[in-house]
Parts: C-alpha cells; structure tokens; sequence
C-alpha cells in the first residue's frame, strides 16, 4: 500500500479539498492522510467563511506523519497565507518526500480568494521550486505569470513557471471552449492531453482530484505522463457520473467504479 499525503484546506461539503483528496487517494488504492491548513465553512453555493491553521499547527501534523508513517507522495493544495507556506516549505526540505504536487489554489469555483495575494510570491519562491509538477488552471496559470493567459499563450506560460523551479508544469485546460486540452511542459518537451468536454454541472473538486490523482499515480510507480493521463481518465469517469448535491455546483463522483462494480445506482 503507497501512502500519500495531502496538505490543504478542509471543505465542509466534502466536495473538494481535504475531502476530495482523501476520497481520490482510497479509490485509486491507496492510504491517505492529511494536513490540514485552514477550515472553510462552505457548500454548493460558495465558500462563507475561512479560519487558517496556525504554522506551529500545521508543522505539528506534518512531523507526526512523517515521523512514524513512510509517505510515497504529497500533494499540497490551499495554503493561504506566506507563514503557513513558509512552513510547509521548511518542513518539506527536512523530511524531503520524493513525490510533491502542488496544486495552486487561488480562487475558489464561487469566485472566493482561497491565497492571500501577498502569499503568490511566496507560493512561488518556497513551494514551487519543491514540486515534482505543478498544476495551474488557466486562471492561476496568469497569476503566476502575470499576465492573462489563453490557449495560445500555454506554451509560453508553461515555459515561464517551469524557470520558476518545479521539475514539470501541467496547465490545465478546463476553462477553454471545446475539448479539455492540457498541456505538460517538463523542460524539455511538450505533452498535450486531450479529453472530450463533459458537459455536466456538478464539477465541484476537479482540480482537487486531479492533482491528487496525480499523487496517487506517481506513487504507485508511473512516470508523470501516464500518470497525468490516468489521472484525466479518472477525472473523466468521476465528471460523467458526477451527481446533483444541493442547490448549487455538486461534486464529481470519486467512487463511480465501485458503484458500478457492486451494481449500484450511481447517486
């Protein structure tokens, strides 16, 4: 069994975050644990409320992970001030997992900030530079660089973050028109991924799940394209058989395999 860690924010309707990490970690078969760096008050309408960890917090649980259990991967996602990254970024260089993806989160799918603005530059000095791939949206992609970016400016960008430090760059895609292109630079070559748009409107998590998905498949042994691309396909199935919870956008279906398998009714 690969264990795998994540370190991001909580989610109260367990559509993304912490939740949908941990979730993505048991349906691709393997031990998930987490750090928690803030708590939100939040459901399918938007995010309410936002309460931070504080670093000597979060330091506490990463120690106590790493001390006792071997970790295979880490994915960090919310990280929403410059001490909690500052930390994570310290506590990382003394345990040196081998596997990091880092997943930057900015603005939530409701349009709530998830990052300080004055913690992107520490997002970018501390935490990329420790990333075995980091995998910005379009939106969060032009954060980095600073600039707007659209699909003919991904080559460009992807190129730019890479000198930032990280060993790879995913940009992904999804808010494009058409079909979900995303584009893998890893300093050498590009790779692009192609999956038909589902149109669906439950895709609450599916940055979340994807760069936990990720992890997951890092750990379990395949390099970072295959891994990329399985972890699209399991993005996929979970979008298709995605199901409506509550009133506003409901999450993608972590677990539509098993379903499927125990021949019960998708949600």
């Amino acid at each position: 069994m690969k264990n795998l860690l994540t370190i991001a924010g909580s989610d109260s309707s367990g559509g993304a975050g912490i939740q949908a990490d941990l979730k993505t970690f048991a349906a691709l078969g393997t031990y998930g644990m987490s750090v928690i760096t803030a708590v939100t008050a939040q459901n399918t309408l938007g995010v309410y409320q936002v309460a931070e960890i504080g670093k000597d917090m979060v330091k506490a649980q990463i120690d106590a992970v790493f001390s006792d259990i071997k970790v295979d991967a880490v994915k960090i996602g919310m990280v929403s001030s410059v001490e909690i990254i500052s930390q994570i970024a310290a506590s990382l260089m003394d345990w040196k997992p081998r596997r990091i993806v880092v997943d930057p989160v900015m603005v939530s799918k409701s349009g709530h900030n998830l990052l300080r603005p004055e913690a992107v530059e520490a997002l970018k000095k501390e935490l990329l530079p420790l990333a075995t791939v980091v995998t910005p949206n379009l939106p969060e992609a032009g954060v980095l660089v600073e600039k707007e970016v659209n699909e003919a400016e991904m080559e460009e960008a992807a190129k730019f973050i890479f000198q930032l430090g990280p060993q790879s760059v995913l940009i992904k895609g999804g808010h494009l028109e058409g079909a979900a292109r995303d584009l893998l630079f890893d300093g050498i070559k590009f790779t692009e991924f192609i999956a038909p748009r589902i149109n669906k409107k439950s895709t609450h998590g599916t940055g979340c799940t994807l760069s936990s998905a990720i992890a997951a498949h890092l750990a379990l042994g395949y390099d970072l394209k295959e891994a990329v691309e399985k972890s699209k396909s399991y993005l996929s199935g979970a979008i298709e058989h995605s199901f409506p919870l509550g009133s506003g956008v409901g999450p993608v279906h972590h677990f539509y395999e098993f379903y499927s398998e125990a021949g019960l009714k998708h949600i």
